[in-house]
Order: structure tokens, then C-alpha cells, then sequence
């Protein structure tokens, strides 16, 4: 473990996929609130490794942070520090993510969704916390044509194979939360976007082809429209998530919470999707440039639409993420043009 000395801080928060996008706005915002964040990471090379080193450089100037490189389906690694830890808190984010790369390289997220998960939910089995959130996605959703999507509805028909391992993920932790008597909260959160972003995703993609004048990719040929959720919104949900803890047999209006464990699913998303031109023209107004669109035909994996119904959210929380596309997107062009020197 390599980090700076933790033994003065309060509650302890173990994130996996720490040095990833969600999971370094995660940290950050732990280590401001007062805990102690043990983060692990595996550090692989599926985006270019230098994007994870500088945001793992930037939690390690905290005196609360702890990094852990390795694999969460290794066997041992999550046993070993759930056994030197204990912590109080875990919030599971590592994952192979993209729906499109599920295509090209399934064994992946059979390794790290599904294996890796599962040594985690074996971990927790044997050094319980008091409250586990893990990730899940939109795209468990799949063929779902009735929205806003709430967390009630049936999910059975995913539409690419990234979104079954997590789908699986969810049944998985609920068939532990009911044997074992564990909280844990699936959160499933819709189109992350903002600073530090991945480059595989569609604003970093965008505007890094506008802003060198090259064509943009536009699938469905721009029918589409996606519930774009800023990173400080979905961490915030997050974070007050922790406290919001799943009780067996008390449920909220309007709850997810199973009927036989301490479980519950939780939509964190904007509640307002926003029609894919009109997120490229957010791009073209926050780069000054204009957009070079290349009109293409659905991809196979993906869907047409997404949108968040976030009450329960809001009642569990009193959170509502309410950030404006065009903010949003200012900030993340702001942070490109000054991590690239542009």
C-alpha cells in the first residue's frame, strides 16, 4: 500500500477503480468531507495510462489517501484488506467499462465484472461494513421503452453484453445481501460527464476532433438523446447515499428496497435527457468551434434513449443533480484546453 500516514482520520471509505474518472472525483470528495480513502486500482491500459498516474498523483497529496495497485479478481486482494481495513464503507466502482469494447473483448468484463465482483462480495461476506454501494449502469435498462426509467421497472432485456455483467452484478449482490444480512445499494448512474473524463467517451472524443477540425462520429444519425449527468452531481449522490443505509422491512415511498434483504437500487441521473445535437452544439458554443458531423447508423449494443426518474434519490437524499448541459460542458472543455495546453 503506498499513500501517507491515515491513522488520525475518521470513518474509513475502501474505492475500488480509485484512479478511474468517477472514482477520482469519488475520493476527492471523501477526503474533503474528512475520511480516510483507501483506493485500488488496477491501473490497466484500456485508456491511455497517463489520464489514471495524474489523477492517482493528485490523491496522494492528501494525507488521508492510500493507493492499492491491483487486480480486484486476483484472489486474496480484496480478503487481505477487507482483513487489514475493516472498512467502514465500500464503494465499488472498478469495472470494465464501454458498451461498444464489450463487443470486441467480452472475457474482460467476464474477469473484471463478474469474477472481480465476486471477490468482493466474498470479502464482504467475511469483514461486513456497514454499507457497500456498487455500480451499476443505465444500460441495465436495455429495451425498456417507457420513461423515465425508475428503479422498479423490469430490466431483463440488456442490449450488450457490458450491461448483462452488470445487470448480473445486481443479482449477484442481492442473493449476498439477503444470505449474509448485508446493506449494500446498487447505484446505476446515466452518461457520466465532466472533467477528468475517460477518452473513449463521447464529449472527450468530440471535442478533441473539434478542436483539431476533424469529422465527429453521430450514430442514428443524431436521433438520439441521453440523460448526460455531471461528475460532482453523481458523486454527491454517492456520498450522501453511504448514510442513506438499506434496512430490512423499511421501505420509502416509492422504494426499490427488496422484500427479503437490506438492498435497494438507486437511479442517479439528471432527470432531463438532452438530444444528442443539442449536446454537439454545447460543444461547438463552449470550443467556439463548429462541428464536422459524420452521419452514421445506430452501433450495434447501444440504445436510442435514456432518461432518470431520480425521486427516490431525492427522498433518500434530498439530492436533486440539476446541472446545465452547457455548464457541464464548459467545464470539461475548460479542464481540456488546460491539461493539453490548447
Amino acid at each position: 500500500m503506498t499513500g501517507n500516514d491515515t491513522s488520525t482520520m475518521g470513518r474509513t471509505a475502501l474505492v475500488t477503480g480509485a484512479a478511474g474518472f468517477i472514482g477520482y472525483h469519488l475520493c476527492a470528495r471523501l477526503l474533503a468531507e474528512g475520511w480516510r480513502v483507501v483506493g485500488l486500482d488496477a491501473m490497466t491500459d484500456y485508456y491511455n495510462v497517463h489520464l489514471k498516474e495524474r489523477r492517482r498523483a493528485m490523491l496522494l497529496q492528501s494525507q488521508g489517501f492510500s493507493f492499492v495497485e491491483e487486480r480486484i479478481e486476483t484472489p486474496g486482494v480484496l480478503h487481505g484488506l477487507f482483513d487489514e481495513l475493516r472498512p467502514d464503507a465500500v464503494v465499488h466502482l472498478a469495472a470494465q467499462a464501454g458498451v461498444r469494447y464489450s463487443i470486441e473483448a467480452p472475457e474482460s468484463y467476464v474477469e473484471a465484472n463478474l469474477v472481480g465482483t465476486f471477490r468482493l462480495l466474498e470479502a464482504m461476506r467475511a469483514f461486513p461494513p456497514a454499507h457497500s454501494l456498487l455500480a451499476s449502469t443505465s444500460s441495465v435498462y436495455g429495451a425498456n421503452e417507457d420513461m423515465p426509467y425508475a428503479e422498479t421497472d423490469k430490466a431483463d432485456s440488456q442490449m450488450s453484453f457490458y450491461a448483462a455483467t452488470k445487470k448480473a452484478n445486481e443479482a449477484m449482490a442481492h442473493s449476498y445481501a439477503h444470505l449474509y444480512d448485508l446493506p449494500v445499494t446498487m447505484f446505476r448512474f446515466f452518461t457520466v460527464y465532466g472533467p477528468w473524463g475517460r477518452p473513449d467517451m463521447a464529449l472527450f472524443k468530440f471535442t478533441r476532433a473539434i478542436l483539431e477540425g476533424g469529422p465527429i462520429d453521430v450514430y442514428n444519425h443524431g436521433e438520439m438523446s441521453r440523460d448526460f449527468t455531471f461528475v460532482d452531481d453523481l458523486v454527491a449522490g454517492i456520498v450522501r447515499l453511504i448514510d442513506a443505509v438499506p434496512v430490512r422491512g423499511a421501505p420509502v415511498e416509492g422504494d426499490s428496497l427488496s422484500p427479503v434483504a437490506p438492498y435497494r437500487i438507486v437511479n442517479i441521473g439528471n432527470a432531463a435527457p438532452v438530444p444528442l445535437l443539442d449536446f454537439i452544439h454545447a460543444i461547438e458554443g463552449a470550443t467556439g468551434c463548429r462541428a464536422e458531423m459524420r452521419m452514421l447508423p445506430m452501433q450495434p449494443g447501444d440504445v436510442p434513449a435514456t432518461w432518470a426518474d431520480t425521486a427516490l434519490l431525492e427522498r433518500l437524499t434530498g439530492h436533486r443533480p440539476a446541472t446545465r448541459i452547457e455548464d457541464g460542458v464548459a467545464a470539461f472543455v475548460a479542464w481540456y484546453r488546460d491539461y493539453y495546453g490548447i
